[in-house]
């Protein structure tokens, strides 16, 4: 089984190991939604993968890119997934320590965007955000070596939460 990882900055490691299964990293750092959608043909359909995990929206909030034009790219994509034939997993990704107060409410706005649109679309869903949110502060992550991305345990997490939800899917 072939599952295809579209997402910003999330590193090649993310997804924990499992037997059986080959990960094809298609991400690239620092990416918005609409830069992943105009690649999404080339790096994710001729790949035909059995799922495909889109971590995406974070760098669309950083660089300021209006949150419309950022779900119109995100909801193009999961419809684009049942034309290929693929079952779409949808992690919803989050930098849960934004910069500042405006960016946090920005992300949380698509994050809440994000799980509404995955149960309209009947998407699988995981929920990334919480699975490297600080469950002190669920706004921050568990750990940060720059205060925006999780720190190795921080991936791990994700990656186990990634790989957890994808062996409940048929």
């Amino acid at each position: 089984m072939a599952a295809a990882m579209s997402k910003a900055s999330t590193p090649t490691g993310s997804c924990a190991p499992h037997p059986g299964w080959r990960v094809l990293n298609r991400g690239i750092n620092g990416e918005r939604a609409d830069q992943i959608r105009a690649r999404f043909a080339r790096d994710v359909e001729t790949q035909r993968p059995h799922w495909v995990i889109l971590l995406a929206g974070v760098n669309d909030v950083y660089q300021d890119r209006p949150l419309k034009d950022a779900e119109a790219d995100l909801l193009w994509i999961y419809r684009r997934r049942q034309i290929v034939g693929d079952r779409p997993h949808r992690g919803q990704r989050a930098a849960l320590h934004a910069r500042d107060g405006r960016s946090s409410k920005r992300l949380a706005e698509l994050n809440s965007w994000i799980k509404a649109a995955a149960k309209h679309e009947k998407i699988p869903f995981c929920d990334a955000a919480h699975a490297v949110a600080d469950p002190k502060d669920p706004r921050r992550l568990k750990g940060s070596p720059d205060g925006l991305h999780p720190d190795v345990a921080g991936y791990r997490a994700l990656g186990e939460a990634l790989a957890k939800s994808l062996e409940k899917l048929p």
